[in-house]
């Protein structure tokens, strides 16, 4: 198995959004917000090599949506999710499987593409793609506070196009699948959240999505204005830190900017990063 960073393109939100409750001279030490109170943010996916599989876990929000809609999300730099499969050595087309931790449209929008006709219709052409159940359920069918971030644009082409498997199982933990990995489950963000957790050369490596998407959210109670059940997500970051912590576990950051990898240390406030690297000289 070989894993790659795949960079699918940095965005901005709103500081007090990302950081629900917790006041704005405490976390913009850790992530310093624009004039316009947003914070910088990635959206690195990682692609996985295994065999003859090649599985993407998360594709960004894409390109399809208007200017109306990604004027509201600051798009900043350089990155793509193909410039950065190329430099990886691959094309989107070779892509086996495309992993959904969940459906927001920052996590799943590249998931989708549309086509010369006009219409939408998933982007890689020769993948399955993996949603759990239960999440699916809840996408489709979204409470009032989260309907803004599951775009039907995003989702139901998934399912027209036949493509679509899905995951089963209540969890915390599900192994034995048909994928090299783990996943870990956590219902704080949203339903059925998706966590992939590694074996990797050694090390204990999880794919931490967004119940650790920044370094500015190790703290415990620094938890995300998104998170539909935020007691929940307290008990959860609670149990994986501890966790974490104990199995020397890397931390793969999905939307922190400037730090890719960490390592953790345990302090007298509770578990923060030790290190941080890029996961190509980590594992060099």
């Amino acid at each position: 198995m070989r894993l790659y960073p795949i960079e699918a393109g940095n965005f901005k939100l709103d500081g007090g959004a990302m950081f629900g409750v917790v006041p704005k001279p405490l976390w913009k030490l850790t992530n310093p917000p624009d004039e316009n109170n947003r914070i910088e943010m990635a959206s690195r996916c990682l692609l996985v090599e295994d065999g003859s599989r090649l599985i993407l876990i998360d594709t960004g929000m894409g390109n399809k949506q208007s200017d109306k809609f990604f004027s509201h999300y600051g798009l900043w730099g350089t990155h793509s999710l193909d410039s950065s499969l190329l430099k990886s050595g691959f094309h989107r087309d070779e892509v086996t499987d495309v992993f959904l931790t969940h459906l927001h449209f920052d996590h799943c929008g590249g998931a989708v593409k549309k086509s010369e006709k006009g219409f939408f219709e998933p982007a890689f052409k020769n993948a399955v793609f993996w949603v759990h159940k239960n999440h699916w359920e809840w996408a489709t069918n979204p409470n009032a506070r989260e309907k803004a971030s599951f775009l039907s644009d995003n989702i139901l082409p998934l399912k027209n196009s036949g493509q679509l498997r899905f995951i089963e199982g209540q969890g915390p933990l599900l192994d034995n699948l048909h994928l090299p990995f783990s996943i870990y489950l956590v219902d704080g963000h949203t339903e059925k959240q998706m966590l992939p957790i590694f074996e990797y050369k050694g090390h204990n490596l999880i794919y931490a999505a967004d119940l650790i998407p920044t370094v500015g959210h190790l703290p415990i109670a620094y938890i995300m204005g998104y998170d539909t059940r935020p007691l929940i997500t307290l008990a959860e970051k609670t149990t994986f830190l501890k966790d974490a912590f104990k199995k020397n576990t890397l931390l793969f950051l999905e939307h922190d900017p400037y730090h890719e990898l960490i390592s953790l240390k345990m302090t007298e406030k509770g578990v923060r990063m030790d290190q941080h690297f890029r996961l190509d000289d980590y594992f060099s």
